[in-house]
């Protein structure tokens, strides 16, 4: 299943930044979540899995920014 995200979501992708997701595809229960994110430091369109992904943080929420640390390992 394809899902187009509306409005889209504030992410980042370990190892390669900060973007948008745009849509999540599900592949169903066998597979991860893949997230469609077009990222904001080259505009790159990138399918992600889903231990990749992380919220972008946010002050306002008080969700403090994560690191580039590999999915499982402290934040």
């Amino acid at each position: 299943m394809f899902t187009q995200l509306n409005p889209s979501i504030p992410v980042h992708v370990l190892e390669r930044g900060d973007g948008q997701a745009i849509a999540v595809i599900d592949y169903g229960p066998e597979h991860h979540l893949i997230w469609v994110t077009a990222l904001d430091a080259n505009g790159e369109i990138w399918c992600a899995p889903n231990p990749q992904v992380r919220l972008q943080g946010n002050w306002t929420l008080g969700r403090k920014r994560r690191s580039d640390s590999p999915p499982g390992a402290p934040a």
